[in-house]
């Protein structure tokens, strides 16, 4: 083909793209559905013009557009891995991760048993083997979210359900291409009822081997990028090589998939990425791929809507029966998921409650596309499949991809319509009115003040002040209507905390874009702020409070992390997660006073005094429990905090000094090769102040020994030689200590939080400096007290020589051993030891 014509024609495509989208908007339809319908007329008006007689002038044109390079590698190789990749990149995998079991479930559980579902319906319809049926239903197993995932957003629809959507969406595609590859090796073999259990056997392999090939390959990627950390484009260029040799690496040398693989190097990129890369480079590599992927999925569905009219071709009269078998096998299959495996996971606490409407619509919203067009292209392009199995194929994926564009993309609004998932609910209504009617106010004062600033025209001011007024007075009366008295304290105090939440992620968007905290700490903090809006929306006041206090415990990872520094001294990791802590809470404590303001500023206005006050207390609440953590951290780390806040202070003013050298090029007061070499100095200096001082738990302990009251008497050389000897120990609130009738081998001195202990029924609470266990210890009988951490808690443990020892040389301790033996039996005893002699 002419390259000049082939150019014209690939750039004409593009003008259509550009115009699919408005028009999408304009006829209220999906964006696919348009993309699909301009295809297929693009590829039908080819075959019309080429095979007529009216004329000849576009024989050309329709050559080029029939003749065009479309082949199903193309689809697979080079459109594929783009558009999962970015899909990856803008996921919320921490809030992924939430939900995995419910994604995971749905993913694989739904593609199998569409698989199984139409390839055992279609077999017994038709006669046709079933390894033909089953790669039938492989093929169209593959759903495609984005109509129904766009609707629920403009419908405001929850975001968890959204994401568990977008989730199992894209681990469909990967599962179904997947088992794809299996049954169509058998079909290449002319196997023609293959051993299911062996095929599915041989399945973990191709997600787990995807899955390893996919990380090893982001890892290369980041060290690469880290390596070029000044050239910006050579960083982009790798992130465009790792999914494609991830893709095909994976398939070449591990035998896996590779669509698994392009999956796990996305997310992998997805979590590492914002702590190892720059902010600004972070920002620019996703937008970039944004864009790469708009070109590549719009490409992907017209290119593969071209190939509709030659797909469908040889139709025959008996195929309409079987496209019909396809399409009620593949409502079945999607239905028992939605309606018989999805309560039940909800019943079981591993997924949301997905109310019915919801379900119905997604059963309605399972489009079919350009992945299930390209994966029947490659059936219909394989030399080693009869000729008769590509007919049908072809004709059967085509057919049913059909039916769910035009037909149910079609229709799919309505349905929502006609579910009432588009109306709002009468509190919501009652609410927009009171927030137009406080907008409109803010406005008015608004303007007031800029006609009042530029001295404009008396009478034109006076006139348009009128026509506002009108239209305020009508907002402030529907605000006061008598519908708006069943907006209760509750729900306006949950509309207030989704509110304070909302505000709350865009104060840390903002912090982050002044470079204030990282972007490993703002992706964690966003993560938390999105947590805290979900719980509102879902529990209230309550569900609000269980997200903020979660958000501050010490999760599973924690306690992995403290099991290897108690029981294998290896402290890296707990460093590590501790040092985040510390960094975390101070970033938080600075962005709940920013967002303390907006209670007063904008919720006060439209919820009233009595839903701001109670807002103030929870907010409140928060800050002293972050004050709490804080402080607890401080006094197990002296100094620490300190060095962090200076690392604060030297960002903040690095930013303001960027910001200044910018405004002076701006005003020409230095010329552009000044301001370069002042950005220079200032990335050196900014490089500097990124790093994070390390956190040396172990060599704290000496300033914790010297804080405690109970080794006030000794002397230093004895604090350093009681420092080597004691051994720290980390609990989570709620971990028993040391359990009734144990034997005590060692003392525990509280460091940090506190624990509760139990002798007979009744219960004291020890903290910091405080001790237990010595008289077990001493006394050499069983331990009388259970003891249990009730926060997460820091312990010095010593053993029983180490204490005997210490013992000796410490009037104080002595002093408070003899405290703790108050019972006649126990003083005795202590009158016999030679340790608690007396002084």
């Amino acid at each position: 083909m002419d390259i000049v014509l082939l150019t014209a024609v690939i750039a004409s495509l593009f003008v259509v793209i550009a115009m699919a989208e408005p028009l999408a908007a304009r006829l209220s339809l999906p964006y696919t559905v348009i993309l699909a319908v301009l295809g297929i007329l693009i590829g039908g008006g080819a075959v019309f013009f080429l095979r007529t007689d009216v004329t000849d002038a576009l024989n050309p044109v329709a050559e080029a557009i029939l003749a065009l390079p479309i082949r199903s590698n193309v689809f697979l190789y080079v459109f594929l891995p783009t558009l999962i990749f970015q899909a990856t990149l803008e996921m919320n995998v921490r809030r992924m991760l939430d939900d995995w079991v419910p994604i995971l479930t749905l993913a694989v559980v739904a593609v199998v048993v569409a698989t199984l579902t139409i390839g055992y319906a279609l077999s017994w319809v038709s006669g046709l083997p079933l390894v033909v049926c089953l790669l039938i239903g492989s093929i169209v197993s593959t759903t495609d979210p984005s109509a129904v995932v766009s609707i629920f957003r403009s419908l405001s629809a929850p975001r968890r359900l959204a994401r568990i959507i977008e989730g199992e969406s894209l681990l469909n595609d990967a599962a179904a291409i997947a088992l794809f590859g299996l049954f169509m090796s058998f079909v290449m073999l002319g196997v023609p009822d293959p051993d299911l259990g062996g095929a599915l056997w041989s399945f973990p392999w191709l997600l787990g081997g995807g899955a390893l090939g996919g990380m090893i390959a982001a890892r290369a990627a980041l060290q690469l990028m880290h390596w070029f950390a000044r050239y910006e484009l050579a960083q982009l260029s790798v992130s465009v090589a790792a999914p494609y040799l991830a893709y095909i690496g994976t398939e070449q040398l591990l035998g896996a998939s590779g669509v698994i693989a392009v999956v796990a190097t996305g997310l992998t990129l997805n979590l590492m990425g914002p702590a190892r890369l720059a902010p600004a480079f972070w920002t620019n590599l996703r937008e970039i791929w944004a864009l790469l992927a708009h070109w590549a999925g719009a490409l992907i569905f017209i290119l593969a809507a071209l190939l509709i009219p030659r797909l469908m071709g040889e139709v025959r009269p008996g195929d309409y029966a079987l496209i019909l078998v396809v399409i009620l096998a593949a409502f079945l299959a999607r239905a028992v998921i939605l309606f018989g495996l999805m309560p039940l996971l909800s019943m079981t606490k591993l997924s949301p409650v997905i109310e019915r409407p919801y379900r119905v619509a997604i059963l309605w919203g399972g489009l079919r596309g350009a992945v299930t067009l390209a994966l029947a292209l490659a059936v219909t392009e394989s030399l080693r499949v009869p000729v008769e199995t590509k007919r049908l194929v072809g004709i059967l994926a085509t057919g049913f991809t059909l039916f769910t564009l035009m037909v149910q993309g079609t229709t799919l609004r309505w349905v929502i319509s006609r579910l009432g998932l588009d109306r709002l609910s009468p509190l919501d209504v009652a609410l927009s009115n009171q927030v137009v009617a406080v907008a409109l106010q803010t406005v008015r004062e608004e303007v007031a003040s800029t006609t009042e600033n530029y001295d404009l025209t008396r009478e034109t001011v006076r006139s348009e002040a009128k026509r506002f007024a009108e239209r305020l007075d009508q907002a402030v009366a529907r605000a006061d209507a008598e519908d708006n008295t069943e907006i209760l304290d509750r729900d306006r105090i949950t509309l207030g905390l989704i509110a304070l939440a909302g505000h709350e992620r865009e104060v840390i968007l903002s912090r982050f874009r002044e470079r204030a905290i990282s972007a490993r700490l703002s992706e964690t903090m966003l993560f938390e702020a999105d947590r805290l809006i979900e719980a509102a929306r879902s529990g209230g006041r309550f569900g609000y409070q269980r997200a903020a206090r979660r958000a501050l415990r010490y999760g599973p990872s924690f306690r992995s992390a403290a099991f290897l520094q108690n029981r294998l001294r290896i402290a890296g990791p707990l460093a590590q997660m501790t040092a985040d802590r510390f960094e975390s809470l101070l970033a938080k404590r600075l962005i709940l006073r920013d967002v303390d303001g907006f209670i007063d500023s904008r919720i006060r206005r439209i919820h009233g005094r009595r839903v701001a006050e109670l807002l103030h207390e929870l907010l409140s609440r928060r800050s002293e429990a972050v004050e709490t953590a804080l402080e607890g951290l401080r006094l197990q780390y002296p100094g620490y905090a300190e060095e962090l806040e200076r690392r604060f202070i030297r960002r903040a003013s690095l930013r303001l000094e960027e910001r200044e050298y910018a405004a002076m090029r701006d005003d020409g007061l230095i010329g552009a090769e000044l301001h370069t070499a002042l950005m220079a100095d200032i990335g050196r200096r900014r490089q500097k102040a990124e790093g994070r001082p390390a956190l040396d738990m172990a060599l704290r302990k000496k300033e914790l020994v010297r804080q405690f009251p109970l080794f006030a008497d000794l002397d230093d050389g004895e604090l350093r030689r009681l420092s080597r000897a004691l051994h720290t120990r980390y609990f989570n609130a709620g971990k028993v200590i040391a359990r009734k009738d144990s034997s005590a081998h060692s003392v525990f001195f509280v460091a940090s939080g506190a624990v509760e202990q139990e002798i007979a029924g009744q219960t004291t609470r020890l903290g910091r400096g405080e001790m237990f266990g010595q008289m077990s210890l001493l006394t050499r009988r069983p331990r009388r007290a259970q003891i249990t951490a009730i926060t997460p808690t820091s312990l010095l443990e010593l053993d029983e020589a180490g204490f005997r020892r210490v013992l000796k040389r410490s009037s104080a301790l002595r002093q408070a051993v003899r405290v703790s033996m108050s019972e006649k039996a126990l003083t005795d005893a202590a009158e016999r030891m030679p340790e608690l002699a007396r002084d």
